[in-house]
């Protein structure tokens, strides 16, 4: 690519963020929509760290499926200013056995990603403005793994409707960090247990790229909700990917020292 071509599309790529900063709601309903938000997340607060067992089905458009098992561990940063820390590792198929992911989430600085790829005995570092592409083949990106913080949006409060048997608030959120895949999220947060239970994803355009659904809510230790599926499905390419959940395990006293990068190499 030339000096002037990469010049052109950063040029783009800042007025198009620019536009969607522009549109950033204020008012009553955007204060209303960050305390919906708010609501939520908080109510999750106080978990310390959990870790928990999955597998991971990709499905094409023909419906033809392939499965991976990996797990998932969470350690909790108290401040709502800065970001929990999170490492995914892969057990199966053998050909991406001991691949990890590990997520230093920030609010407004760009992320901290690190990819281990065993066949390569290598750490790659994911540059920020690649945390919109595809992890691993599926329909989940880099920073939906670590895009939940609460300041990491703008919100606007948009309606109350039905959500299968439960009454749920419609929340639109902005990103307020750089490169991120998309223009703005509507979440469905529903008026019982303050849980998320979809989200639309909307691309550059401004178009509809992907629906996620989290189903099957249980709760942990009597406070923490955590569903038992999520499903990604991408409306261009009509591809899905489901994650599911096994029982998860919270304050297993895990610590910081587990979650750099350094550590990456010594999984297996």
């Amino acid at each position: 690519m030339t000096n002037q071509s990469s010049k052109l599309l950063s040029f783009l790529f800042l007025s198009s963020a620019l536009a969607v900063a522009a549109e950033a709601p204020t008012g009553p309903m955007a204060d209303k929509g960050f305390e919906i938000a708010a609501r939520s997340d908080r109510s999750d607060r106080g978990f310390s760290d959990t870790k928990v067992d999955l597998k991971m089905v990709l499905r094409n458009k023909a419906g033809k499926e392939s499965t991976r098992s990996l797990s998932i561990t969470t350690l909790e940063v108290a401040d709502e200013q800065v970001g929990d820390k999170s490492l995914i590792v892969f057990d199966s198929p053998a050909d991406i056995d001991g691949t990890a992911l590990l997520s230093h989430a920030k609010i407004l600085d760009p992320d901290d990603q690190w990819l281990f790829l065993p066949a390569l005995k290598r750490v790659k570092r994911i540059s920020s403005v690649n945390k919109s592409g595809p992890f691993v083949g599926s329909e989940f990106a880099f920073e939906d793994f670590t895009a939940l913080e609460l300041n990491k949006f703008t919100y606007n409060y948009v309606r109350q409707e039905a959500c299968g048997d439960l009454q749920c608030d419609v929340v639109e959120r902005y990103p307020r960090y750089e490169h991120s895949g998309y223009t703005k999220q509507v979440t469905w947060v529903d008026q019982r247990d303050f849980q998320v239970r979809k989200v639309e994803f909307y691309d550059r355009r401004g178009d509809l790229l992907k629906t996620l659904t989290l189903l099957d809510y249980r709760q942990y230790e009597g406070k923490f909700w955590r569903t038992q599926k999520m499903s990604m499905t991408n409306h261009k390419t009509g591809k899905s990917t489901d994650l599911i959940y096994t029982d998860y395990q919270f304050n297993t006293g895990l610590k910081d020292d587990q979650f750099v990068s350094a550590g990456l190499t010594r999984l297996r």
